[in-house]
């Protein structure tokens, strides 16, 4: 069995080992200082004996290296090999984990039944799966990101011990997940444990007050980690959502994804701090008039389109009153949305010398119709033969297709095949 050393000794970047088996394009090496993908981490990256190393899986207890499949000739079993590990890419990697820490140290601080649910590093991003009481909004992202960055500033010492797994559980608030972190059970009951901080003083420090809480995070864990916070480099908290019941995930970036991100967030407030004539801070309270003033217009807007639908209705020619006596006038409205057509039928019903009955039907490549009727034409009883919003809707519907309902004083309909004016003339001639 051939364990990585990679997760104890980090900052090796080059080896020499002996090979033990080659099986086709898989290799398995005497001692290996990359690390095979486990728990949310990728597997790293390289060469071995100037080979590409394609993946890097654990198998059976074995590191299993798996070259290149354009390799020309492996090595043979038996021969030492140079081993180089990608440095670029294991150096981000113990960053965005270790990142990973800090972040869950930051929640520890702002979010009430904090659990763990996993985590997973990509090349742009790293994800946190949190359990909490509560839905992460906002503002609870923006203190994560905050208290991130400052446990960074204060370039909190990181590290790692393998303890007995019932002295490691016993542990103040370890964050222990034995499905999410398989790479922290070494296998014989024993357990890795990182510590962010200085382990056994208080968790209830945020730094604000110019020192940091003497332990930030502890958990059980099986990655490759920095020596110290001020190694993973600015924090930026991208989203968050819901990818189950109770559990919130949140997606950030360190390195160059974080700079970048940060860079593009700083701009468009800047935009949007021109746009408004304003300075960034106080683009909140611009927004907020904005936003007012929008409302404002909104409402405005929405009063002058009821005063033309009114308007459109009252000039509907009225036709002659019906076997029952009630009388109907007929149209078209264009540029109309059957919603807004409600209050202005209402309008003009409730006005002296105003139809029983008005039928509008709009016009475009949607046509649809909407009836209201005046609540003094409604009968008493339901067969009396009085007008009826909904009934004419859905006469309306059989005839010309399409779907709608309502009620007897107001109904539309939809999804009408037919021409406007063939609607129209029909409901004139019913």
């Amino acid at each position: 069995m051939t364990a990585s050393r990679a997760p104890a000794e980090p900052d090796v970047r080059e080896f020499e080992a002996t090979v033990e088996s080659v099986d086709g394009r898989e290799v398995v090496l005497s001692e290996t200082y990359f690390y095979a993908e486990s728990g949310g981490q990728p597997a790293d990256r390289g060469t071995i004996d100037g080979i590409l190393v394609a993946d890097v899986v654990e198998r059976d207890g074995d590191v299993v290296h798996v070259l290149d499949a354009d390799a020309e000739a492996l090595p043979e079993a038996g021969e030492t090999v140079s081993a180089v590990v990608d440095d670029a890419f294991r150096t981000y990697c113990a960053r965005a984990h270790t990142a990973s820490h800090v972040l869950y140290g930051a929640a520890r601080r702002t979010c009430e039944e904090l659990g763990y649910a996993g985590f997973d590093i990509s090349e742009t991003k790293v994800r946190v799966d949190l359990t909490t009481a509560e839905p992460l909004d906002d503002g609870d992202l923006v203190e994560l990101e905050r208290l991130a960055n400052r446990a960074v500033w204060d370039s909190l010492p990181v590290s790692w011990e393998t303890l007995p797994e019932d002295e490691a559980r016993a542990l103040d608030g370890i964050a222990f997940n034995t499905k999410t972190e398989e790479g922290a059970m070494s296998g014989s009951e024993a357990v890795r444990v990182v510590t962010v901080g200085e382990r056994g003083g208080e968790r209830d420090g945020d730094g604000s007050d110019g020192s940091a809480a003497p332990t930030w995070d502890v958990a059980a864990c099986g990655g490759t980690h920095v020596r110290n916070t001020s190694e993973i480099g600015p924090v930026s908290v991208l989203d968050r959502s819901n990818p189950g019941e109770g559990v919130t995930r949140v997606e950030f970036a360190v390195g160059p994804t974080a700079i970048d991100h940060e860079a593009a967030v700083h701009a468009a407030a800047l935009d949007a701090a021109t746009a408004l004539d304003a300075r960034v801070g106080e683009l909140p309270d611009a927004v907020g008039r904005l936003r007012d003033r929008a409302d404002r217009l909104e409402a405005d807007l929405q009063a002058a389109t009821a005063d033309l639908l009114a308007a459109r209705l009252r000039e509907f020619p009225p036709g002659e009153a019906d076997a029952d006596g009630a009388t109907w006038a007929v149209g078209t409205v264009d540029d109309a949305d059957p919603n807004d057509l409600r209050e202005p039928a209402q309008r003009v019903l409730a006005a002296d010398g105003s139809p029983d009955v008005i039928a509008a039907v709009g016009t475009g490549d949607a046509p649809f119709v909407v009836v209201a009727v005046a609540d003094e034409a409604i009968g008493e009883e339901d067969d009396d033969g009085s007008p009826d919003a909904g009934d004419v809707v859905a006469a309306v519907t059989d005839e010309f297709g399409g779907g709608g309902g309502g009620g007897p004083t107001f109904a539309q309909g939809g999804g009408l095949d037919a021409d406007p004016e063939a609607v129209v003339a029909w409901l004139r001639d019913r």
